[in-house]
């Protein structure tokens, strides 16, 4: 298991702290832990771009932190999520909910499946400031155009009272991320906010996130399965695999050399404009059954480094400085 990449942080300049963090979904077919002993943190003004393939467990973790994860099936079963100091997981759920939104916020893969159909946009904004800052319904209006204007939507004054299908994929994913703002909260999580996005929707996307963040001192816990979107933004990166942390690093080691096998592949399989003709390199085989969690590393089934001892718990390494692998040859994958 993966200890924290926050022990190269002060502790009070953390925003949010996970600590040790397991999450289960108890199903017909057995226990599926989904979430097996994941430990991050970010502090003001950072971005943590947490990375994986669907399955790794990251929204889960995303769900977890937020207190929106279904339960049943799922239920936390240890560990600690600290958000300013305070633990999460000890509070209330009045006190929890005035956390959610007012301090910490999430923007959603799916803003068409997010937002409600038969409520208009403007109505889903202001509903931010009727509910936390007792505004009447015109002044939240009113604070809802400012949002769109802020986010850059068009004729915003205009379209303030247009539903969630008149709007474009990349618009409502702006109103996604206008709705995560409406209250400055200190940590927005973005789960995949990119999914499905043309590729210069994506860059206005993330450029948006960018500019709102150097504004204040926002952390941004960034969710994806694409190492792409995060190169030009992410501070630091934590790779995911089969509910755990595999690698935690700067965003320059991890692109400049990965000491992981998974996250290695993670980037060979981008495509890349030095490599015109040939084809694009896949992970081989399937990432494993939630279920069925192979014992010792879970990568070892796909792994072209796995040897026998890959079959026990994988140590820590210290793979560079504020740098970790949960690799027994990173030696061998930096070096290759």
């Amino acid at each position: 298991m993966l200890t924290r990449p926050d022990m190269i942080r002060p502790e009070g300049s953390r925003l949010l702290d996970v600590r040790d963090l397991h999450v289960e979904f108890r199903t017909r077919d057995g226990v599926a832990r989904a979430v097996n002993g994941v430990s991050y943190s970010v502090g003001a003004g950072e971005t943590l771009a947490v990375l994986g393939e669907s399955g790794s467990g990251k929204s889960v973790t995303a769900q977890a932190v937020m207190g929106i994860l279904d339960t049943p099936p799922g239920r936390i079963t240890g560990g600690e999520i600290h958000f300013r100091g305070q633990d999460l997981l000890r509070l209330g759920e009045d006190a929890r909910r005035r956390v959610r939104g007012a301090q910490l916020a999430m923007i959603f893969q799916d803003a068409l499946s997010a937002l409600n159909p038969v409520l208009s946009v403007g109505r889903q904004l202001g509903e931010m400031f009727t509910v936390h800052q007792g505004l009447t319904r015109r002044q939240a209006r009113a604070r809802a155009v400012e949002l769109m204007d802020r986010v850059r939507i068009p004729a915003a004054k205009q379209r303030v009272g247009d539903y969630p299908h008149q709007f474009s994929g990349g618009m409502r994913q702006r109103i996604m991320i206008a709705m995560a703002i409406a209250l400055e909260p200190a940590l927005i999580i973005a789960d995949e906010p990119t999914t499905a996005l043309d590729v210069t929707v994506q860059a206005q996307v993330m450029e948006l996130l960018a500019e709102l963040q150097r504004e204040s001192t926002m952390g941004l816990v960034l969710i994806t399965h694409d190492l792409g979107v995060v190169a030009g933004v992410a501070d630091h990166i934590a790779v995911m695999y089969a509910g755990r942390i595999v690698e935690t690093a700067a965003v320059h080691d991890i692109y400049k050399a990965p000491a992981h096998p998974y996250t290695k592949a993670l980037l060979d399989s981008i495509p890349r404009l030095d490599r015109k003709g040939r084809g694009l390199t896949a992970i081989r085989g399937l990432p494993p059954d939630p279920l069925r969690v192979p014992t010792g590393c879970a990568f070892r089934p796909r792994c072209p480094l796995a040897q026998d001892v890959c079959a026990t718990e994988p140590p820590l390494h210290e793979s560079g400085p504020a740098r970790r692998s949960a690799c027994h040859f990173w030696r061998e994958t930096l070096d290759g």
